[in-house]
């Protein structure tokens, strides 16, 4: 089967499929796999929790998948019960404290070295344990500074003894979906990307909303896109499971497609055996065929900066659900000197010099949102010198809304109505101090949305998330429109319908247009600048009808009127689950 031009795919074969397979079974698979799929690596795992497999057998499954010319790795899953002590952990996960803990995890990985060229830590490469070790060891630090220090300490040591073992051999280390949440069990990418050879990434989204993650689909994009810019040329993929695919299959295959949209070169299928049966494996090959073909086209991912510190905390996945209202958001941990707009959610506001480089950021001419959150975190750091908006902690629950086109200067008012009532905090501000860009209507008062202030020759925008994150969900097309057109500014297009869609977007003006609607929708696209349409790229249809936006005017008594360039919205229609692929043809 013809390989894939540019990425590849790998299996992981767990220790308990690996400890009890034959290898004619191991040969059955191989087979099956590859009738499927141009299988390029299998990992092989040599200890999960009690199971281990010795080396010489390690060696032997190597020999045999090896034998169909696909590559063999190791893999280690970091559980464990030593001489049968369950410690205070969750899911049994090594206790770094405990000498006995650390020679066991240094034998499993001298056994690793010795029979592979590369390893890859699953992502249970964490600690959670409070045993009386620990809690000894932490002393007066945080948990969060004693494990990123303790994993700091032992990763060094682990990488070490492995490349004594095997000179040469490739250390990677593989961080949870769950990145909101690494630095309060140890994991500290900003600092083990520069210990360990390479990171790889999870993107796995699981089901929405019954699981305790709150991933939302449009993570298996995002976090590629963060550890991409972490580790320029060292993330060595995404790795994505069944896990909440269960009632519906195309959620896996769009965490693939995602997964490689989002620039991941190789991309790890876990696990082995259970997909052996599962219909998702022969359904996988004719949607990475599409979106190798897309790639041979597109440019490289681009998007509204995000500035996310790695250890910051707040607004846990909130860029994940402003994805999936169309948002085109490029995720970084360092601050995006000179990108035309800079989203700065709570997370950033961690950071001690988050309000300096966000007031250099606005006076020098920069345009940059802040959420509520972030405003929250550095009310006390000087934020308030920038707007008149202050917080109240009060709160209002409104499903109606006024759009002011401030930004369009053409004095025009939008209204539009949410599918239920959402609730934000009441941010109060001083008329034509600040301007409120959007507002929500609740009885006879309003609240803002989006306000906008001018501070030097830049201008600094809150932006009021709702309390409820997925509430962003129920907000009207006229409001998504307005937010995505003020945030996503410098790039040559924005989404302008109902939440539920995505728009994963590349410098050369390609896009990957994602419908997570329920129904048969068409999304509206606004180009800016002139253009002659926007053509599907698989099918070669150019959609030419167009509706001009009105351009800029004087607002009443105003001595003139922003330039802009010209607005042209397209409708594009797409099926529940589909991504359809696009270009701007100017």
């Amino acid at each position: 089967m013809e390989k894939y031009r540019h990425f590849s795919v790998a299996s992981y074969m767990y220790a308990y499929y690996g400890a009890e397979a034959t290898d004619e079974q191991i040969r059955q698979g191989m087979e099956t796999y590859l009738r499927c799929l141009p299988l390029s690596k299998v990992y092989v795992e040599n200890h999960r929790a009690q199971t281990d497999i010795p080396v010489q057998r390690l060696k032997e499954i190597r020999a045999a998948i090896e034998s169909y010319g696909v590559k063999v790795s190791g893999g280690i899953t970091s559980t464990v019960l030593v001489d049968g002590i369950q410690k205070p952990s969750l899911f049994d996960t090594f206790c770094f404290s405990d000498p006995a803990h650390r020679k066991e995890y240094l034998r499993i990985v001298r056994e690793a070295a010795e029979a592979f060229d590369e390893i890859i830590l699953d992502d249970f490469y964490f600690t959670s344990c409070r045993c009386e070790m620990c809690i000894a060891a932490k002393g007066n630090r945080s948990w969060k500074d004693f494990r990123q220090e303790q994993m700091k300490e032992f990763s060094q040591e682990i990488v070490e003894e492995a490349h004594r073992v095997h000179p040469g051999l490739n250390f990677i280390i593989k961080y949870p979906n769950w990145y909101e949440s690494h630095q309060a069990t140890g994991y500290n990418p900003g600092i083990q990307k520069d210990i360990f050879d390479m990171i790889y990434t999870g993107t796995e989204t699981r089901e929405p909303f019954y699981a305790a993650q709150h991933l939302q689909r449009y993570a298996s994009y995002s976090e590629v896109r963060l550890m991409e810019n972490a580790a320029l040329g060292r993330n060595g993929g995404g790795w994505i499971d069944l896990g909440g695919s269960g009632d519906n299959i195309s959620r896996f295959l769009e965490q693939a497609e995602f997964t490689f949209l989002g620039g991941a070169r190789e991309l790890t299928l876990f696990n082995f055996p259970s997909l052996l049966g599962s219909p998702a494996l022969p359904a996988m090959d004719p949607v990475l065929r599409r979106t190798d073909a897309f790639l041979d086209q597109a440019g490289h991912p681009a998007g509204t900066a995000v500035w996310e510190p790695f250890g910051a905390e707040g607004e846990d996945q909130l860029c994940s659900y402003l994805g999936m209202c169309g948002l085109q958001l490029e995720m970084s941990p360092e601050f995006p000197e000179n990108a035309p707009a800079v989203l700065l959610t709570q997370r950033a506001a961690c950071m001690p010099d988050a309000v300096e480089k966000l007031e250099a950021c606005v006076r020098g001419g920069g345009k940059a949102i802040v959420t509520t959150g972030f405003l929250h975190e550095t009310w006390d750091r000087g934020i308030q010198d920038m707007t008149s908006v202050r917080l109240t902690h009060r709160h209002a629950m409104g499903d109606r809304y006024m759009v002011d086109m401030c930004d369009f200067d053409y004095g025009m008012i939008r209204y539009g109505r949410g599918a239920e009532k959402v609730m934000f905090e009441v941010l109060d501000y001083k008329t034509n101090a600040t301007w409120a860009d959007v507002l929500m209507l609740s009885g006879e008062d309003n609240f803002p949305v989006l306000t906008e202030d001018f501070y030097g020759k830049g201008r600094l925008l809150v932006l009021n998330v709702p309390e409820n994150f997925a509430d962003l969900y129920k907000l009207p097309a006229e409001v998504i429109a307005a937010l995505n057109k003020q945030i996503s500014a410098g790039q040559p297009f924005y989404l302008a319908s109902e939440p539920k869609w995505s728009l994963l977007a590349y410098n050369n003006e390609t896009f990957c247009l994602h419908s997570f609607r329920p129904m048969l929708s068409c999304a509206k696209i606004v180009v800016r600048g002139a253009c002659k349409g926007i053509q599907d790229l698989e099918t070669g249809m150019v959609y030419r009808d167009s509706l001009p936006l009105p351009g800029p005017h004087k607002r009443q008594d105003g001595a003139l009127s922003r330039t802009e360039e010209p607005e042209y919205v397209f409708e594009i229609p797409s099926a529940p689950g589909k991504s359809t692929y696009l270009k701007v043809i100017r």
